[in-house]
């Protein structure tokens, strides 16, 4: 199989004519390349007009011996916070003669796929190599998963070590990413669980094993099953950040509480005492030892009592 990285009318056509199969990738394209590729290779002009205007549903369209997939590939970030780019929009053209991948930015899968075909012998069949094009852009989404695990678990730490502003704005922003990434391989899903036949049997393909595309279908549930229980594991951390903010609040009602209980009898005894200050300081409060004792003495005695009762009961203790 030859492999291309630009549009080369001469050279292309000559492979068609020697039906030599090829795969054209191309990064970027503009308006008048597309539509140079589809009167070079007789693209159907609904087709040419798809790839035109990127953001398309992932889909499948065949136009009688030629066929227009739509797949949505993951794209990896460290951290994923940082990634404003997550999912990359791949136009596979295929037919019996060749697969062209269109993608508006540089794509590492496709780079990686292409230099291990440029070093391996060219004995496998066509329609191998056209299932290895759309493994490899469904399995992009694996080192995105993995490292979802990661964050979800890191973000259920952090919101029991302390739930904070940042633990909530990272929860909905995972609830985001997952919630993207769900619409991108659900239609995938779909498409291979209805149609995956029809990519198999395009005219001019090789015949070969019809198991290469079921395999990628497995993919695709594994990927929809696994975003499924992140978003139940998000779900899970909303939930534990709501009670870690209602256990904070109420560990702090509990302090003022016992604040408001202490004072109480303070302020029972101040009030007594500023009531009748003019008859305690002529019978009861003579001399400053007095003072001290009957005054200060029994506030600083209740306010013990109050305190060793609490600590009794176990209430002055952290509930965590």
């Amino acid at each position: 199989m030859r492999i291309l990285d630009t549009i080369d009318d001469a050279l292309i056509q000559e492979l068609r004519q020697k039906q030599d199969f090829f795969w054209l990738d191309l990064s970027a394209p503009t308006r008048e390349q597309v539509e140079q590729l589809g009167s070079l290779l007789g693209l159907h002009p609904l087709a040419v007009d798809d790839s035109v205007r990127f953001g398309q549903r992932p889909k499948l369209d065949t136009y009688g011996d030629t066929a227009l997939l739509v797949l949505e590939g993951g794209v990896g970030s460290q951290p994923e916070d940082r990634n404003p780019h997550p999912l990359e929009e791949v136009h596979c053209h295929l037919s019996g003669d060749y697969i062209v991948t269109l993608h508006q930015n540089p794509y590492a899968e496709l780079d990686e796929l292409k230099a291990q075909f440029s070093h391996t012998s060219p004995t496998k069949t066509e329609r191998y190599y056209l299932y290895k094009v759309v493994d490899v852009v469904v399995d992009s989404f694996f080192p995105m998963l993995a490292d979802l695990d990661e964050e979800i678990n890191d973000l259920e730490d952090a919101i029991v070590s302390g739930a904070g502003r940042r633990e909530l704005e990272e929860t909905f922003r995972l609830k985001r990413l997952l919630l993207q990434l769900r619409k991108a391989v659900v239609p995938m899903r779909d498409v291979f669980a209805r149609e995956i036949e029809v990519i198999a049997d395009l005219a001019g393909l090789e015949a070969d094993s019809h198991d290469y595309f079921r395999d990628v279908y497995d993919h695709l549930i594994r990927i929809t099953d696994e975003l499924d229980s992140y978003h139940e594991m998000v779900a899970s951390c909303t939930d534990l950040y709501l009670s870690t903010v209602a256990n904070k609040q109420g560990e702090t009602s509990k302090q003022l509480a016992i604040i408001a209980s202490i004072f109480l009898p303070l302020s029972f005894l101040t009030g007594f005492f500023g009531m009748n200050f003019s008859w305690e300081v002529g019978h009861v409060l003579i001399g400053p030892w007095a003072f001290f004792f009957l005054g200060i003495g029994t506030m600083a005695v209740s306010a013990g009592l109050m305190w060793w009762w609490f600590h009794r009961k176990g209430w002055t203790g952290n509930d965590g």
